[in-house]
């Protein structure tokens, strides 16, 4: 019986490929800050969780529907 611990997937990225920013430097397509974007390569999943929770709660701030899915 193997005691390895299963190597846990990356949390993907929500970008959308709307890139484009409003005027508090949040991008109109993943709901994500300039800052976050930056260091989404270099952040723990979970970490990444916690910005996606962000995201959701931006968006529907905003009136945007938005649905934070499983990891991939």
């Amino acid at each position: 019986m193997s005691t390895d611990t299963p190597i846990e997937k990356p949390v993907r990225s929500p970008c959308v490929s709307i890139c484009a920013l409003d005027e508090q430097d949040i991008c109109t397509g993943c709901q994500r800050t300039v800052t976050e974007i930056i260091r989404w390569s270099r952040m723990s999943n979970d970490e990444r969780r916690v910005v996606l929770g962000l995201c959701d709660e931006r968006a529907r701030a905003s009136g945007l529907m938005w649905t934070v899915g499983e990891a991939r």
